[in-house]
């Protein structure tokens, strides 16, 4: 079984690049599974762990997790009051604007409407000579985004609402798209990672920041669309 790459660790939390395709742990809207990262990230350390937060599956990058319930109860209050900092990394459909802000509520599974604001910066822009529909060529952004609220699928959802919705991303996002990336680059991951956060230790008050590597896809992606990051 392949281990988890470690990203940070102290005495009370570890952060892990979760890889594309992991689910977090069991839930009601996670269906089956064969692994996950809370069983994969214990078996390898050999001591029980608690996830602070949750990424979407198909989402990759970092995941953080505590090492005892004081500090879980402490981080998951953080990431409940939206203290902590998160920046993601996103290829998306079309040529999005130099820089924006989505704020567009959102409707969850007990059908309650909650307030949801996405910041956004494009990075690079890239034009293939692919005919795509009505359309010559096709195009893409690589965006930085920064969730400054923390709905299920707020990235995914809010991207497909401003029409820019994110490279395999289902079912959120444009399945024609998705079926021309798997045909011609033999590519099925979602072009989401999550790519670093940053909060105040409990401790000490200290600034504490946790970066993840980009995933072999999403390189692969970037190299393709010739970009250079």
């Amino acid at each position: 079984m392949d281990e988890l790459e470690i990203i940070y660790r102290d005495d009370n939390l570890i952060a892990i690049n979760k890889p594309h395709g992991l689910l977090v742990h069991r839930s009601e809207y996670s269906g089956i599974a064969d692994e996950y990262a809370v069983q994969k990230l214990r078996n390898q350390l050999g001591q029980r762990v608690h996830p602070c937060h949750r990424i979407d599956r198909k989402t990759g990058g970092v995941l953080l997790f505590s090492l005892n319930s004081e500090y879980n109860s402490l981080m998951q209050q953080q990431f409940a009051t939206n203290e902590i900092k998160k920046k993601y990394l996103a290829i998306v459909r079309g040529f999005t604007e130099d820089s924006g802000i989505i704020d567009y509520p959102l409707t969850n599974d007990s059908g309650k409407t909650q307030e949801a604001i996405t910041e956004y910066k494009t990075l690079q822009r890239a034009e293939l000579n692919i005919p795509f529909g009505k359309f010559e060529t096709s195009r893409y952004s690589l965006v930085e985004v920064f969730p400054q609220t923390g709905r299920m699928h707020q990235i995914r959802k809010h991207f497909a609402h401003i029409l820019h919705p994110i490279i395999g991303d289902r079912p959120h996002g444009c399945n024609k798209q998705n079926r021309m990336f798997k045909e011609k680059f033999n590519m099925t991951t979602m072009m989401l990672h999550a790519q670093e956060i940053s909060f105040k230790y409990p401790a000490t008050n200290e600034e504490i920041k946790i970066q993840a590597d980009l995933q072999s896809e999403f390189q692969r992606m970037i190299q393709m669309m010739g970009w250079e990051y």
